[in-house]
């Protein structure tokens, strides 16, 4: 675990590298969270994290779908969508001025029936089953989100 200085440089000279998930319902509906976090704080997102050093992806896979959703799903439930940039300039999760953030995102898709009944709340304050026009349309999702669906032909179809 870095200090918040130590992450701090991190975040101001490398890229992070992490996984957001594309949760589809029975209803092709997707999972959108309210971020309370910055980057894309005050925006609809899907939910997604960090992958740490030293982690083997498929744990960290497990670990964000759970920690993010209580969700109990492996790499082998999802679907790769892609390798999406991610780029806030200016906007940095500790809000300082002078840096932004560079996230190089690995996307996957998860169909799933039913999530929990309580949804964790430390990355989103809300949740949002959102049809595909709905979110393309919405000014309140984030831009990065939308990319997932603009063009793509798994969401074409």
């Amino acid at each position: 675990m870095l200090t918040r200085e130590e992450f701090i440089a991190v975040v101001k000279n490398t890229p992070l590298v992490s996984i957001d998930l594309i949760i589809e319902n029975n209803e092709g509906e997707i999972l959108l969270g309210w971020r309370n976090n910055l980057p894309a704080k005050g925006y609809w997102f899907v939910p997604g994290g960090r992958i740490g050093k030293d982690e083997p992806f498929s744990n960290a896979f497990k670990r964000i779908i759970q920690t993010e959703t209580s969700l109990d799903c492996t790499l082998e439930d999802a679907t790769f969508l892609g390798i999406f940039e991610h780029i806030y300039p200016g906007e940095n999760f500790a809000g300082e001025p002078g840096f932004g953030t560079h996230y190089v995102v690995i996307a996957y898709r998860i169909k799933i029936d039913t999530l929990p009944e309580e949804l964790p709340k430390e990355q989103h304050q809300d949740y949002w089953w959102a049809t595909l026009d709905d979110l393309l349309e919405d000014p309140n999702v984030h831009q990065n989100t939308r990319n997932y669906f603009n063009g793509h032909p798994s969401f074409t179809e």
